[in-house]
């Protein structure tokens, strides 16, 4: 059977969540069109590398992402890296051949986003994990949809509630930062919510928004370890 060498940038938890994707693929669909093979992940901080290549598998790990990009017995490369990253790697990645699965929103920047799908070459797959998409409930809606059985789709409310941050000591992370994170709550959580929109619905029109700062203070953290201070968030900085 068919085996893909695979080269994982980014080591935190969407690394985790692209590694039990890969795990679980030939367990849940068999025969597998191709064995998923734990190459090489890469981090930049070396300590975290080495843990999660013994933790998931991989057969070696790097600090410099560009050593997986340059490596020709990877086959994809999956980007789990912060948003601003997300460009520069996937367009090395596609020029050296490989199949690239990047992690939401893609990039920071429509100049950006438009690089990178101009870079993708034909014979090369080139995805975006919208893993929301086959959650049961959102398969039968579609098939209602499709054929009929609801009439026409009027409206469509989403939402999408995560509480993770909710806590106002949790630590400034680089998903409030948009220098790093680019296009905040948006381009996070709210583009599964648009990706599924306009796979039930169609194409969205129009549309209007709200923004508030809830949290305008938090701890941040150098290291990994104690608390060192606090930082105030500006009216750009990404908060829930």
């Amino acid at each position: 059977m068919k085996k893909l060498n695979v080269g994982l940038v980014g080591a935190g938890f969407m690394g985790k969540a692209h590694v039990v994707g890969y795990s679980n693929m030939p367990k849940f669909f068999w025969p597998a069109p191709a064995v998923p093979v734990m190459k090489t992940i890469c981090d930049i901080v070396p300590e975290i590398a080495e843990d999660a290549r013994e933790r998931f598998g991989f057969e070696k790990c790097c600090t410099d992402w560009k050593e997986i990009v340059n490596d020709p017995e990877i086959d994809v490369v999956s980007i789990c890296t912060p948003n601003n990253a997300h460009a520069e790697i996937a367009i090395a990645a596609l020029k050296a051949g490989k199949h690239v699965i990047c992690e939401k929103p893609i990039a920071s920047t429509l100049k950006d986003a438009k690089a990178m799908a101009e870079t993708a070459k034909k014979g090369i797959i080139s995805m975006n994990a919208y893993q929301y998409r086959r959650v049961p409930a959102i398969d039968l809606a579609k098939k209602l949809i499709d054929e009929g059985s609801i009439g026409d789709i009027l409206n469509i409310r989403c939402t999408y509630l995560q509480s993770w941050s909710a806590d106002p000591s949790s630590p400034l992370s680089w998903r409030f930062q948009k220098e790093i994170a680019g296009a905040g709550t948006l381009g996070d959580i709210a583009s599964h919510v648009i990706d599924i929109a306009q796979y039930l619905a169609g194409d969205i029109d129009e549309v209007t928004g709200m923004m508030k700062t809830y949290i305008k203070e938090r701890p941040v953290q150098e290291g990994g370890v104690d608390l060192l201070g606090t930082v105030k968030l500006g009216a750009d900085a990404k908060n829930r």
